[in-house]
């Protein structure tokens, strides 16, 4: 779709545009094909944008820590930092270097990946329709690709702490074993597969979900008359900004939960 955002037909016309990724097809090198071998690269860029970032902010204020007069900056990686590992401490019963540093990763990462859906919905598009980039989405956790790929990674850790906390052969008899007992064994191995399959979909879905509707809404308010614009689009941004924080906040906690249940 060649839709121009700047003088778009239709309200959809309008909204289809802003939904559309900056794609790259890997297998003919064009932009825009879609299709399995198809990168997102807006998701990508943000992402490792703003990883790279987060990762630079807090080495920096590590670097430079000060127990006389510390700055504001210090302060609120110091008070995120110990909001995180108070959490893993209650949540998490096992030992552990990993968690904490993850939990952290993932709320920060998430958090600051969600802000963006605060950005006016047509800033992104009208500096890069500048440069002859038409299409490009700006919120990352909106991308269905990125939250399962994050919760995917989360499996792959609940599978590694299931085997490193129980071993091969007690994990396999748990499976086989519970909860029906050893004769039940085929609903024990399907309703034990079933339960871990679910964590990574609604972790996903939960994520993606939410911040979709919020970009829905955003261009929703968008289409709407100017003197309308600015009132519901700040109503909502107060509200928005709640559901930001509960997302990022909500998919660390159930990484943190999963991981001490496959530890436990």
């Amino acid at each position: 779709m060649t839709t121009n955002f700047l003088h778009p037909a239709t309200s959809g016309e309008y909204i289809q545009h802003h939904l559309e990724y900056l794609q790259l097809n890997l297998r003919t090198f064009t932009m825009g094909d879609g299709g399995f071998w198809t990168l997102n690269l807006d998701t990508l860029a943000l992402t490792i944008i703003f990883g790279g970032l987060f990762f630079g902010i807090f080495r920096f204020v590590v670097t430079r820590l000060s127990s006389e007069v510390p700055g504001k900056l210090q302060n609120a990686v110091e008070m995120t930092i110990e909001f995180v590992q108070q959490l893993v401490k209650e949540v998490f019963h096992g030992k552990s270097t990993l968690i904490a540093p993850l939990a952290l990763t993932i709320f920060v990462w998430i958090f600051s990946l969600n802000m963006l859906d605060l950005i006016p919905v047509d800033l992104f598009s009208r500096i890069l329709f500048c440069f002859g980039i038409s299409h490009f989405r700006p919120v990352p956790t909106d991308d269905p690709n990125f939250t399962f790929a994050l919760s995917l990674s989360v499996f792959i850790l609940i599978v590694f702490y299931n085997l490193k906390a129980k071993g091969f052969r007690g994990f396999a008899k748990e499976m086989l074993t519970v909860p029906f007992g050893k004769w039940l064994f085929p609903l024990n191995v399907t309703f034990r597969l079933i339960e871990e399959l679910v964590k990574p979909v609604s972790l996903s879905l939960r994520l993606f979900g939410n911040m979709f509707a919020g970009e829905l809404i955003f261009l929703l308010i968008a289409t709407m008359p100017w003197w309308i614009q600015w009132t519901a689009g700040g109503i909502w941004s107060i509200f928005h900004i709640l559901v930001i924080t509960i997302q990022a906040f909500v998919f660390m906690m159930l990484t943190i939960i999963y991981l001490s249940m496959a530890h436990e």
